[in-house]
């Protein structure tokens, strides 16, 4: 019973929900570039059960718990076949593309919705509102996050795919054949913080850019996605 009545509630209810964002949004991530790999010819990840909603089928465990407490993560690589491609570099750097650009999306239809939901808040004092308002920030935050993460040039990140589109063929298929280990540089780039500082003025230029947009208040964004853990 103490340690019931001991237990921080509140941060547990800020944890479920900011795993709920991350999942959210690695979800419409990988789904997207599925879908659009499927739309351009290659049914391989409808074929593997990845044209799904269900968030499990695109969970990485590490890439999951970074967007959590890094802000910047990863999912499980859809599989992509380019060979059913007609044009397969370009194909590829389509497909890539998805999901960056789903992000981004989805970042501006989170934040419109937060801008209603904060006009609905400012008046009451509703721990559900205040809740939703939480999660819809994270999910904006996030997923800018993960499209700004992604559209790095660096292999396997869908910005090297757009980028090595343009080169050679035999340079472009002998990095392909070496993507995982340079995922393992990665890793190591995102947990050392070394990409921290310039990925975080590139996600806050660009959340203070879709602020403006969609009407939301900066301050707003920044106090909601922390506010449950103020309370806690």
């Amino acid at each position: 019973m103490d340690y019931m009545a001991n237990m921080n509630w509140m941060g547990l209810l800020s944890l479920l929900v900011s795993a709920a964002a991350a999942l959210v949004c690695i979800t419409f991530h990988e789904l997207s570039h599925g879908y659009v790999a499927y739309r351009l010819g290659d049914p391989t990840a409808r074929q593997m059960g990845r044209l799904s909603l269900n968030p499990i089928k695109h969970l990485d465990p590490i890439g999951f718990l970074m967007m959590i407490f890094a802000g910047v993560g990863w999912a499980k690589p859809v599989p992509v076949d380019m060979r059913y491609f007609k044009n397969p570099k370009r194909g590829i750097a389509i497909t890539a593309l998805a999901g960056p650009v789903s992000n981004f999306l989805m970042a501006i239809v989170t934040m419109l919705i937060c801008s209603l939901v904060y006009r609905l808040l400012l008046p009451t004092d509703s721990m559900v509102l205040l809740v939703v308002f939480y999660f819809l920030c994270n999910v904006a935050i996030l997923s800018v996050g993960l499209g700004l993460f992604n559209l790095i040039p660096i292999s396997p990140l869908d910005g090297s795919k757009v980028l090595f589109s343009f080169l050679p063929d035999r340079v472009y298929y002998t990095i392909l054949r070496y993507e995982r280990y340079i995922m393992i540089a990665v890793i190591a780039l995102v947990f050392f913080n070394v990409l921290d500082g310039p990925l975080s003025f590139c996600i806050n230029g660009v959340l203070q850019f879709l602020c403006r947009v969609t009407g939301l208040p900066w301050e707003a964004l920044v106090v909601g996605s922390q506010i449950l853990d103020f309370l806690g």
